[in-house]
């Protein structure tokens, strides 16, 4: 998985964390709704300065972006399912999570 990808998802994650519209965000950055879109799929890298921007606005250290503490090491299958799951979920609204949540646990336990 590309370091954009994994910016891409964590970014998105923290903006719905936040209860921001790709628009909201771009608004408060000074890009436009088209750029946090591309940034998010990992099609688009943003510069240093509009890193630390996000990451003010967003109320995260910039490194939160860059998937430290997540562990996608090796080249493997699971690190490649992880990846993908983790993806996923970073698109689902808050009622889609938790109920993403109730089938995982429903799965695990």
């Amino acid at each position: 998985m590309s370091l954009a990808v994994i910016f891409g998802a964590n970014l998105r994650h923290h903006r719905k964390g936040r209860h921001l519209t790709q628009a909201g965000l771009a608004e408060r950055v000074g890009l436009s709704t088209e750029m946090i879109s591309k940034m998010e799929r990992g099609i688009a890298a943003p510069s240093m300065v509009t890193i630390e921007r996000l990451a003010d606005i967003l109320d995260v250290p910039a490194v939160a972006f860059f998937g430290v503490g997540t562990v996608l090491t090796h080249d493997s299958e699971r690190s490649r399912l992880l990846g993908k799951v983790h993806t996923r979920l970073s698109r689902l609204n808050e009622a889609q999570l938790a109920r993403a949540n109730r089938m995982l646990a429903a799965l695990t336990d």
